[in-house]
């Protein structure tokens, strides 16, 4: 009966204090077998134990001592430490741990939206034998799975472990930051460990701590009403959507639409890949189904095959002979589907596709890849397929009476639950590539970057640690008059944000996809990343690790000439063509197309209908496609404006 009361009593006073209670060692998740230490530097290694505990930690023939404090905890700095491995740690308290495979190395922390997270997986198809020949023991990556708070800096990141690269584990990697890893690894012959936090459409402002957005503006503001607990238990509690029933005439009917004994009556022609409001559905949000019989060769009766279905907007579910193949719940991600053995056959085949879309334009992306393949077969998938529509949203059900909150958008909400418990972690430096979920306000960008840099390398507490970040690449359609871009004036911002010292940034504007804002090209991000990272952290001041950087502008008459950094061995055109994608405007800021010519490592710029010119744009666009001015190394220039107020 004592021991009951006893234990009643202790949880109570933690649970009033707030403190945890720690009856043994207890390592963060970043501390663990496969970890890469940084190099050169020292090493701090922490945990939790119970109060005034003593902690003995032994790595490589020293010994650290410490003691816990009141809130039970601990750490001990390493002394620095030159590249090799592997070895072990042993940790010894109440409890006994050895931790196995350590390197050291460098460390970079990656972070930002699904272009950094987008994993190795997803681009299987376009780098194969980059896969299949992914052996890097040298390699480690500790992926951070997403969670968010918005009130609560947590003591550790959420449950994972380090990763050995090989070519199965590799497809878990960001690709980007793989490509990144590979080319340093390749260079230096030293381990390179990656943490990777990161999580897709999330804004810049989640990745900020709240004393680094303390005087910026609504987010200050944000942060302190989010601290009104009433009022957070009122908008968690609010649902995103309205609970709205299923009146699917597909799902609804005496047979569903993906029955082989339906037959269909009243379905229309519909030519894949396309969205529908391009093909006579115009203003609909709801359900389209699509089908199509398919005849395939003996090969592929009963054996495993696969389904590529391109990109679809938003939703879908994939049915083979009225079996479920494969669903997606959102427009992003590239629609590759097993097919099992035993399901198709020679002859004829039914392919039926419902697709849901809430709002835009719905249907299948064009450029994207349609077929079946069964071994070194495949057949094509495009061209006439059947519709006809299940479903009619009611637009007001998509839409909320009340606000709509989630964790991972909110200010600081990211920074206290996926960086502010690696910080402790030495890292040779960062990895930044995001910026996409905040396009609709790119001249906030221009504050919100540089509060990002200014604020972790505050909280990392190594100086002024490289940082390194990408350009956004090219995205959506082309547009063949000069005009506004929120795409570009982002692009903009993060120019302007090499004035703070010690960044660099890479150039990605022929890297993107018009239909695509997940480019499959993350090599050459990964390797103008990694060539930034030469320059800027592994101190190779010789290497040019940059396409031409705008650097000023003069007016010569009715001509305005350009100067550039990074020009390396002079100023070129893609393929020798002729120069485009720069516009020209007088005092009115009208722009039109410009001539332009490289002279002198510069380039002049004209129109002979502007006598007095002032300003000068280069590939200001979303996606400014035939963008060609490079340097002779092949890398391309960033986008630019000469005008100062923008």
């Amino acid at each position: 009966m004592k021991s009951s009361i006893s234990l009643v009593i202790f949880v109570l006073v933690i649970y009033l204090t707030g403190q945890p209670a720690f009856a043994q060692v207890k390592l963060p998740q970043l501390i663990g077998d496969h970890m890469v230490l940084q190099r050169d530097t020292k090493i701090t290694i922490w945990g939790w134990a119970s109060a005034a505990e003593k902690v003995v930690v032994k790595f490589y023939g020293r010994k650290y001592q410490a003691i816990t404090s009141g809130d039970g905890k601990w750490s001990v700095v390493i002394n620095p430490m030159k590249s090799g491995g592997p070895y072990a740690m042993d940790i010894k308290a109440k409890n006994h741990i050895i931790i196995h495979d350590i390197l050291i190395g460098d460390v970079w922390f990656c972070s930002g939206q699904s272009n950094m997270v987008l994993p190795m997986e997803r681009v299987r198809e376009k780098y194969p034998e980059e896969i299949k020949n992914a052996n890097y023991n040298l390699i480690r990556n500790f992926f951070v799975p997403t969670v968010a708070d918005v009130n609560h800096i947590t003591a550790d990141l959420p449950k994972s472990k380090w990763a050995v690269c090989d070519s199965t584990t590799v497809l878990q990697f960001g690709a980007a930051s793989y490509f990144f890893a590979k080319q340093l690894f390749n260079r230096y012959h030293v381990p390179i460990g990656i943490i990777n936090s990161s999580v897709g459409g999330t804004p810049i402002q989640a990745w900020i701590s709240a004393d680094g957005l303390k005087n910026i503006e609504p987010y200050n503001e944000r942060i302190i009403q989010l601290k009104d607990t009433a009022y957070l238990r009122q908008v968690e509690a609010m649902p995103l959507i309205k609970n709205v029933p299923v009146t699917d005439k597909g799902l609804t009917g005496t047979k569903t639409w993906y029955d082989t004994t339906y037959r269909p009556v009243n379905w229309h022609h519909f030519w894949l890949p396309g969205y529908w409001a391009d093909q006579g559905v115009r203003g609909l949000n709801g359900v389209v189904w699509f089908r199509k019989e398919v005849v395939l060769p003996a090969a592929f009766a009963g054996k495993p095959a696969r389904l590529f279905m391109g990109r679809i907007v938003d939703a879908d579910y994939v049915y083979i002979n009225g079996v479920l193949v494969g669903s997606t719940t959102y427009q992003y991600p590239p629609r590759r589907y097993q097919i099992p053995p035993g399901l198709l056959k020679a002859g004829k085949n039914l392919i039926v596709i419902r697709v849901i879309n809430t709002m835009g334009k719905g249907g299948f992306v064009p450029d994207k890849k349609y077929f079946i393949s069964c071994g070194q077969d495949t057949i094509d998938l495009r061209g006439d397929w059947q519709y006809k529509v299940g479903d009619v949203f009611d637009p007001s059900n998509n839409k909320t009476d009340h606000e709509i909150f989630a964790a991972q958008n909110e200010p600081a909400g990211l920074y206290n639950t996926m960086v502010s418990p690696a910080i402790q972690y030495a890292i040779k430096g960062i990895l930044w590539y995001q910026g996409e979920a905040n396009t609709n306000k790119p001249l906030e960008y221009k504050r919100l970057l540089p509060a990002l840099i200014a604020d972790w390398r505050k909280n990392w507490n190594e100086g002024d640690i490289p940082f390194i970040y990408a350009q956004l690449p090219n995205f959506m359609e082309v547009q063949y008059s000069p005009a506004e871009s929120q795409w570009a004036e982002l692009r903009e911002a993060q120019l302007q944000t090499l004035a703070i010292p010690n960044t660099a940034m890479s150039v990605n504007i022929d890297a993107g996809e018009w239909n695509d804002i997940h480019p499959l090209d993350k090599k050459d991000v990964g390797y103008r990343l990694a060539l930034a990272a030469e320059k800027l952290a592994y101190g190779d001041t010789a290497l040019l690790s940059s396409g031409p950087i705008y650097k000023s502008a003069r007016v010569a008459g009715d001509k305005i000439i350009i100067s550039f950094s990074d020009t390396g061995s002079g100023l070129t055109s893609k393929n020798g063509e002729e120069l485009s994608q720069f516009a020209i405007a007088g005092a009115d800021k009208k722009y039109v197309w410009a001539k332009a010519i490289i002279k002198d490592n510069r380039v002049i710029v004209w129109n002979s209908d502007i006598a007095n010119p002032l300003y000068v744009r280069y590939a200001w666009a979303d996606n400014p496609r035939d963008a060609n001015l490079c340097n002779q190394e092949g890398l391309p220039a960033s986008p630019f404006t000469t005008d100062p107020n923008e």
